[in-house]
């Protein structure tokens, strides 16, 4: 097994985010974290659990047709088993989308009860939305908003202020930007972090993180590996021996005829993250006592 990456990484505008979601707590009636589907406990940021204490929280589990879909069934299972409204969205079709509002009604029910009964029949509901880099959010809202106003880049970190999208008459949401925390104290978690590019791809040693990511693959989805490059892999050989195949396969080679590895760990992790492999979910809910 190649040694894990040592990751880190806690820019200011991070520090910034974590200041504002502070800050604007009071402003809303409740809190919408979106995690990408295919790496469920890695993408829940502790330090947003920690910011938003009691107030009513509403789990979106994004990029869901990049995930296996057993897995993710299983994952909405355990969270809705412990009171948590759960929905299952993928940005990019829209898949899930317009479920949202009716479950954050679900979560506001005893408010929306009392605002009711109280005559306040035209407030609209004020939701945070929260969530690490590059997990969707902005697709997430300029889908359920049916508008382009969330700027979206397929890069962490790009949503760097605070803005109010209306969703309808009867809500609205608060878009936060992507936030990370100080310390990763487990080299899974920013692992797999790093694999679905929540992590800037320019602090990492790209070849150093293919590798892990065949050795995982190899671990978790042997078959749709081996269906994806038509190679057979080893369980002995290393993680580096293993892109070298793809390498030779594809034919990526530099003068003189040596194999462009850093090449091939680019065609890796691209095709990973453009689910070319297949639906794959790094963790699972046996995961949970693990990690």
């Amino acid at each position: 097994m190649s040694q894990s990456p040592s990751i880190q990484w806690f820019p200011g505008h991070m520090a910034k985010t974590r200041r504002l979601i502070r800050e604007c707590l009071p402003l809303v009636d409740a809190v919408a974290e979106i995690r990408d589907a295919r790496v469920v406990l890695s993408s829940k940021n502790p330090e947003i659990e920690k910011l938003i204490g009691n107030k009513k929280r509403i789990l979106i589990l994004n990029k869901s047709d990049y995930a296996d879909q057993k897995e993710t069934s299983r994952w909405c299972e355990y969270y809705r088993a412990q009171g948590i409204e759960t929905v299952v969205t993928d940005s990019r079709s829209g898949k899930g989308v317009k479920e949202v509002p009716n479950a954050v009604r679900r979560a506001l029910k005893d408010k929306l009860d009392s605002w009711k009964n109280k005559g306040m029949t035209t407030k609209s509901l004020k939701i945070m939305v929260v969530g690490i880099p590059n997990v969707g959010k902005s697709s997430f809202i300029n889908r359920l908003c049916k508008s382009k106003k969330a700027k979206v880049e397929d890069r962490p970190g790009v949503t760097r202020g605070i803005q109010w999208v209306e969703v309808d008459s009867s809500m609205e949401l608060l878009d936060m930007p992507g936030m990370l925390w100080p310390k990763f104290e487990n080299q899974q978690v920013s692992e797999h972090l790093a694999f679905t590019g929540a992590i800037k791809d320019d602090i990492m040693d790209i070849e150093l993180l293919a590798v892990r990511l065949l050795e995982t693959l190899r671990e978790k989805y042997p078959q749709l590996l081996k269906e994806r490059y038509n190679v057979e892999f080893s369980n002995d050989e290393s993680g580096y021996d293993m892109l070298l195949k793809i390498g030779e396969k594809r034919g990526m080679r530099i003068s003189g005829g040596e194999i462009n590895s850093e090449r091939a760990a680019i065609t890796v992790i691209d095709e990973f993250r453009g689910c070319k492999i297949g639906r794959i979910s790094l963790e699972t809910v046996d995961d949970i006592e693990r990690m």
